[in-house]
């Protein structure tokens, strides 16, 4: 019999975010699915009792929180001790989590510290002939492993977008308090600096992908290259579709180069074998030719269009749904006139 406890922490607000109740909707299936296991809910934040009414229908037969404005923040020192007493509390030998920020930095500790074994990057757990088994990628997303542990309890860290998320009416539930005793703390959280709306280029939770490749900054019909207008054109869309971008490995090197760049453009912004595997439900490719390593990173979009001006490039040979034979300086200029109107 199994013991399943879902550990979240809360957001800014108080509720939990789309990550979070996808590792919901994975710990209720794999307990439906588990012979005579129970589902605990662990909670971690500043208050959680609005966090717990959120999914009071869930079907957990116990509520257990860690709550004060010394849990409101991302801390090692106070995360760990709450995630240690939500373990022992629950007598969870199973712990599912969502592989946020906060919890990839924590959570190693902890399973030493409940003498289990932990597992993360996993994109699905769900029950394998009566027990247990965690789906996972390797190699850049070209094999898919599946793997159980007898070792309890087993910490699993589930990535975002791989499961439906749980959803249910709100209720109201009774929360069971766990006191922690901190030590000493070493740092203070005197607020959060976060870069304007406008300047933000990753959105995980994006519905649209937009990936700018090395034809942005090649020269163009004139003879000339137009980076300055192509930044403009790229941040235009991001900010009025609120879109995440994307980019090929070519572009993103060419600042090594000495050739023109799109300022904007890291290697964090890197889409293929060698860079992110985005999990967005659109993708628009531009100016790139939809080459293999780059294209690796796009097989969890699950609606791929591409605008290239070679009608014969690698996305007309089936890894695109759509190809547009066009400019994207042209295209995209009428797209942010459209955008603008709207």
């Amino acid at each position: 019999m199994e013991t399943i406890l879902f550990l979240a922490h809360t957001e800014a607000d108080g509720t939990l975010g789309k990550a979070a109740l996808e590792t919901l909707g994975a710990a209720k299936t794999l307990s439906a699915s588990l012979a005579g296991s129970t589902l605990v809910v662990g909670l971690v934040g500043a208050q959680t009792q609005s966090a717990a009414n959120q999914i009071a229908a869930c079907g957990a037969t116990r509520f257990l929180s860690v709550a004060g404005a010394d849990f409101s923040q991302a801390r090692y020192a106070s995360d760990i001790l709450a995630i240690e007493a939500l373990g022992k509390a629950s007598a969870a030998t199973i712990i599912l989590g969502p592989a946020s920020s906060r919890w990839n930095r924590v959570m190693a500790g902890a399973a030493q510290r409940l003498g289990g074994r932990i597992d993360t990057h996993a994109t699905g757990i769900a029950a394998a002939e009566g027990k247990p088994a965690v789906t996972r990628w390797y190699y850049r997303q070209r094999m898919e492993g599946v793997l159980t542990r007898t070792q309890r309890p087993w910490i699993v860290l589930l990535e975002t977008g791989c499961g439906a998320a749980w959803s249910g009416e709100p209720g109201t539930t009774s929360v069971e308090p766990l006191a922690i005793t901190l030590p000493a703390l070493h740092t203070t959280v005197t607020g959060i600096q976060a870069p304007a709306a406008d300047a933000q280029t990753i959105r995980p939770d994006a519905n649209l992908l937009f990936v700018a490749g090395a034809g942005w900054t090649k020269k163009q019909a004139d003879g000339q290259a137009h980076a300055d207008e192509a930044e403009k054109l790229i941040l235009g869309f991001l900010v009025k579709a609120k879109a995440s971008l994307g980019s090929t490995k070519s572009l993103v090197d060419l600042s090594g180069e000495g050739q023109a760049v799109l300022k904007f453009m890291t290697h964090l912004n890197q889409i293929g074998q060698t860079g992110a595997t985005p999990r967005h439900p659109k993708g628009l490719a531009t100016c790139c030719h939809g080459e293999e390593p780059h294209t690796v990173g796009w097989r969890f979009v699950n609606e791929r269009r591409a605008i290239n001006l070679n009608a014969a490039c690698s996305w007309a040979q089936g890894k695109a749904d759509v190809l547009y034979v066009a400019d994207s300086f042209a295209v995209m200029r009428k797209v942010n006139e459209l955008l603008a109107a709207k």
